[in-house]
């Protein structure tokens, strides 16, 4: 495991916002080179890796899809002290943003600098108490206001700059844990896949812009047409407040998220093997939307049916998310053992015309 630690703080360390994911591609078409045996890139920019299987050709493929983009800031404004104006990539609550440490993305290269707060008698007097909302917010770069004006763009993007950190217990805290931390999972099962045969076709899919379109999802399953799908994301672990019923416990497995997103044969075949494996997985359910790729992913061409596993993490879309990297661990066996017990007549078990187990006649 620590291996995949190691390559999740490597993950941490880079950029790779929503829409502009070129410095956690490339680090990712790296790391998976050797665990796969063709890589090539969507349209859109998500990253695509094939593992072939032992079937005969044509086979069945699996996708295990997980986003690699994630969310941060952007310069909206220069303004005449040289401080910098800001526009939010994907959802950020601007009550964690004063104070923190950031890395300005120029053009002529990487500056570090400091969100801050204006006075409360400068700012209206409805945001005068509390946080102010992000319209109010600044980056102060240190430089003078000709130097950034000529430093910076409009456009330019902002990074949060918080060092990876291990806490007591096997947690790890740092920004973008959202999504990297299921990257890690993905990464995982390619490394555990070396050491076992499996029929089907896998593809390892990094898409792009899921914290703001989920287009890099929908365009990645016209393109690949998989057989099945898995989504791996991540879902709210219990912390301070949180409600008990929509929050999950870390370091007891991955939930497996049940709901219209699902295919609930294939959520079946998963729960049943978690079972038997004694991996333990949290149950999840939501009524509309799973808020992940698998919204538009299987709805993809003619459909793909998709099955969803998350991993909890603390203090989500913050600067400082937490994960335990024994759910990784969990995570990634259950798809190992899952892909490695896939054959032909496993597409029968998800027939919805017939009825399954626990299901009305």
């Amino acid at each position: 495991m620590e291996e995949t630690r190691e390559h999740l703080k490597q993950m941490i360390s880079v950029a790779g916002l929503s829409g502009h994911e070129a410095p956690i591609h490339a680090l990712l078409e790296s790391a998976w080179q050797p665990l796969t045996d063709e890589q090539h890139t969507s349209r859109l920019g998500s990253l695509h890796a094939l593992k072939r299987g032992r079937a005969k050709a044509p086979r069945n493929s699996l996708a295990i899809v997980t986003h690699m983009d994630a969310i941060g800031l952007m310069v909206k404004d220069v303004d005449a002290a040289g401080l910098l104006h800001l526009e939010a990539i994907g959802g950020i609550d601007a009550r964690v943003l004063p104070g923190q440490l950031v890395t300005l993305h120029a053009r002529g290269g990487d500056l570090p600098g400091v969100i801050v707060i204006p006075p409360a008698h400068a700012l209206p007097e409805d945001q005068s108490s509390g946080v102010p909302s992000l319209a109010h917010l600044r980056v102060d770069t240190g430089l003078r206001p000709a130097q950034a004006r000529r430093a910076v763009q409009v456009g330019d993007l902002i990074s949060f700059a918080t060092l990876p950190q291990e806490l007591d217990g096997d947690l790890l805290v740092g920004h973008s844990l959202d999504n990297r931390a299921c990257v890690a999972v993905l990464t995982e099962t390619l490394r555990l896949l070396q050491t076992r045969t499996h029929a089907w076709d896998v593809w390892a899919v990094a898409t792009v812009q899921e914290e703001i379109t989920l287009f890099g999802a929908l365009t990645s399953g016209y393109a690949l047409r998989p057989t099945l799908a898995v989504v791996i994301d991540v879902t709210f672990a219990k912390s301070p407040g949180a409600p008990a019923h929509k929050a999950f416990e870390m370091n007891k497995g991955p939930a497996l998220d049940w709901g219209p997103n699902t295919h609930p044969r294939l959520y079946k075949e998963v729960e049943n093997l978690a079972r038997r494996l004694e991996i333990p997985i949290q149950p999840s359910v939501y009524a509309q939307s799973s808020g992940t790729d698998a919204i538009l992913l299987q709805v993809a061409a003619e459909g793909i049916p998709t099955a969803i596993l998350s991993i909890p993490l603390r203090y989500m879309h913050t600067p400082v998310e937490i994960i335990h990297t024994k759910d990784i661990e969990r995570a990634a066996r259950l798809l190992a053992e899952f892909i490695s017990g896939l054959d032909d007549a496993f597409m029968e078990k998800l027939r919805l015309d017939t009825p399954g187990e626990g299901e009305a006649s």
